[in-house]
């Protein structure tokens, strides 16, 4: 779009895109600079927000949060990582490293303190175990 001033000049109209995070669906949506390859860059200022840095256009498929979603669950209803890539149109590279990530995600859990007692209990019945 370009627009004609009173003296001839012409220039561009600034468009105005909103946008969303897509992990927490806020609009507090800030630039982050640009890719190497010159993709713009964004930020969530949620402070919920469990990513904070996202691309609206990603170029890879398999760095699209729907396409990684879809990874997992093909994984849990049983579909084999080749089947999974052909399906998807991603590489069995990226499947392996997918699952690798949603695995060391979900296992993140809050440390439990376990007592002395219950430790030692469980350590005298693997010794019972083994002596079998």
């Amino acid at each position: 779009m370009m627009a004609l001033y009173e003296n001839g000049a012409r220039r561009k109209l600034m468009v105005s895109v909103p946008v969303q995070c897509p992990y927490c669906h806020s609009s507090e949506v800030i630039k982050a600079g640009k890719q190497a390859n010159g993709t713009q860059r964004y930020q969530c200022q949620n402070s919920q927000c469990a990513r904070r840095s996202f691309l609206l256009h990603y170029h890879d498929r398999g760095r699209v949060p729907e396409v990684r979603r879809q990874v997992v669950d093909m994984a849990i209803n049983g579909s084999g990582i080749r089947d999974t890539a052909r399906v998807l149109r991603i590489s069995p590279t990226t499947v392996i490293a997918v699952l690798k990530k949603s695995r060391r995600a979900a296992t993140r859990q809050p440390h439990v303190t376990v007592s002395a007692s219950f430790t030692r209990r469980a350590r005298a019945a693997t010794t019972r175990r083994r002596a079998r």
